[in-house]
């Protein structure tokens, strides 16, 4: 019969979750969460970033709270309950004398302490991670039919929450893939692919803009190795902080006595391979790795129980990252305390500043879907990120938020501005400056098509316009430009285009229409330039991010 959790676990449990509870009470959101803040406003089965977990999070919590706290109350819930499904995961009698060497142990990893009130994708990711991996452990004992729907609805909620969940259940598969022949196993992938289809369809409905934006599009630069790879394992120490060097000898020593543990090892070394690989292409961000953390906390947790060397200095190592938490985490709310200035110091101070100067007029961030919605959610008015050719694409590209906007005076406020109607400083102490506009008017979901470039200097290519709104757009009141960019995706040249429609006479861009246009390939202004894309300004705007990337030897033949 095994034995009965301990009483200490849940009181320190249900100390955890009052901790984070006023830690999510007190500190101001970071602009991530004001960003999912924003998504959760409007239910959907995706964004444009990541799956729709977070912002049902968000929605849930908003129910039960208003502030802060109604953005973060799930978070600290799913917390403490990734804890107690760690612990659940461990087997051996003995760990009953060792709950506090445990709670230490997973309470002082880094950031998997930071997501105990933070609510950002990897939140979920990492409960589901925690649920699955259990589900499975159970499942290897029993293959029985509650079990597989079990883990089908946790594959889902596992890819609902972020697209790296997909790592998760393929390193699982590959440490057994005896399961292929288990129709139990296939009816779980059956369940998942069901539950899961809402998102599919979602995807295909919006033209795969998240996957296209994550694979393809997404601009980098030129490997740096200091920043990539040395940064990649920079990144492995931060994630343990000080008790690093035994959490990784616990693990080298961590052997595969069984299909769990084996499964466990896989995950782990099956990531930080994938990432290692990856440093070599694009700089790898700490919270990509953090799902290792799961696992981690079960194999290193299992060697403490047997190695009383490693349990000591993780004890006292732990102990010390929790002094230093503690410290940080009271800097969140009370920023003299923190060495710089934070995410989440001054948001209410400049939300206020420029609320006090324009009352209730919409504003318009250029190029920032931080502020954006973290201006909204401080100040309840209408907010937007008007995104251009030198900034990337997000969720207030794709959800027709511009209409909230659209024909209203706002206040626009850019980082070039050098001056304007009123000035404000950021939390850093920037001073920034916004200018009004009567009658804002802007067209960013214009979609470019090249069909036929031909030969650059003097081929005649074929450019579609489609306009996704309903009302029809002047052609006098758009310009056309051709942006070239490097082979890392980063703008380089934008030249203006000389277009004629197909369809001599024509004066506007129908609405729920495809308009075509004649231009001639211009000359790159560089030489062995890696891409271009069509681009459009609407009434004087900055251009636009309208087509997607063409490779441009494939048009230079």
């Amino acid at each position: 019969m095994k034995p009965k959790s301990p009483t200490l676990l849940l009181w320190l449990l249900g100390l955890l979750l009052a901790l984070n509870m006023v830690q999510s009470h007190f500190t101001q959101l970071l602009f991530d969460e004001a960003y999912y803040w924003y998504y959760a406003q409007d239910l959907a089965w995706g964004y444009f970033d990541h799956p729709p977990m977070v912002a049902l999070m968000i929605k849930i919590s908003s129910f039960f709270f208003d502030g802060e706290l109604g953005v973060r109350f799930v978070s600290c819930i799913l917390s403490a309950a990734t804890v107690y499904l760690l612990w659940l995961m461990v087997d051996a009698v003995k760990k009953q004398q060792y709950v506090w060497h445990f709670f230490v142990l997973v309470t002082s990893m880094t950031l998997l302490n930071a997501y105990g009130f933070f609510t950002l994708p990897d939140t979920p990711l990492l409960f589901f991670t925690a649920l699955f991996l259990w589900l499975y452990k159970k499942f290897l004992t029993k293959e029985s039919l509650l079990l597989a729907l079990g883990l089908g609805v946790v594959m889902a909620a596992l890819m609902y929450s972020k697209y790296h969940a997909v790592l998760v259940i393929g390193f699982v598969l590959l440490s057994n893939l005896k399961l292929l022949r288990s129709g139990k196993a296939w009816m779980a992938v059956i369940v998942a692919l069901v539950c899961y289809s809402p998102h599919f369809f979602w995807l295909y409905e919006n033209n795969f803009v998240s996957l296209k934006y994550h694979l393809f599009e997404r601009p980098n630069r030129a490997y740096d190795f200091n920043d990539f790879t040395l940064g990649y394992f920079i990144n492995l120490v931060a994630l343990f902080g000080l008790t690093f060097p035994w959490i990784y000898r616990s693990l080298f020593k961590s052997r595969s006595e069984n299909l769990f543990q084996k499964a466990l090892l896989f995950l782990v070394y099956g990531v930080l391979i994938f990432f290692f690989i990856s440093s070599f292409q694009r700089r790898v961000q700490t919270q990509w790795i953090i799902v290792i953390c799961i696992p981690m906390a079960v194999l290193v947790y299992n060697h403490m129980l047997v190695s009383s060397q490693d349990r000591k200095w993780i004890m006292r190592m732990g102990i010390a990252n929790l002094v230093i938490m503690s410290f940080l985490r009271v800097g969140l709310v009370y920023a003299p305390l923190f060495p710089i200035t934070f995410e989440t110091h001054g948001n209410r101070e400049w939300v206020s500043a420029i609320r006090s100067q324009i009352g209730d007029t919409p504003v318009i961030f250029e190029n920032s879907y931080r502020e954006a919605p973290m201006y909204e959610f401080y100040s309840g008015i209408p907010s937007f990120s008007l995104n251009n050719i030198q900034y990337r694409q997000n969720q207030y590209t794709i959800d027709g938020s511009e209409e909230r906007v659209r024909g209203k005076k706002i206040l626009y406020i850019a980082k070039t501005f050098k001056e304007g109607d009123i000035k404000y400083q950021t939390a850093k102490g920037r001073t920034l400056y916004g200018k009004f506009m009567e009658d804002f008017q802007s067209f960013r979901r214009l979609g470019t098509t090249v069909k036929d470039a031909g030969t650059a200097g003097d081929g005649l290519a074929e450019l579609q316009v489609y306009n996704p709104y309903p009302q029809s757009i002047p052609i006098d009141s758009v310009k056309f430009g051709i942006t070239f960019l490097n082979h890392y995706k980063q703008v380089q040249k934008i030249l203006p285009l000389d277009v004629r429609p197909v369809e001599e006479g024509e004066l506007l861009l129908k609405g729920k229409d495809t308009t075509s246009f004649y231009f001639n390939m211009p000359q790159s202004p560089k030489e062995d330039p890696g891409y271009f894309k069509i681009t459009i300004s609407e009434n004087n705007l900055y251009w636009a991010i309208n087509g997607e990337n063409i490779k441009y030897e494939s048009w230079n033949p």
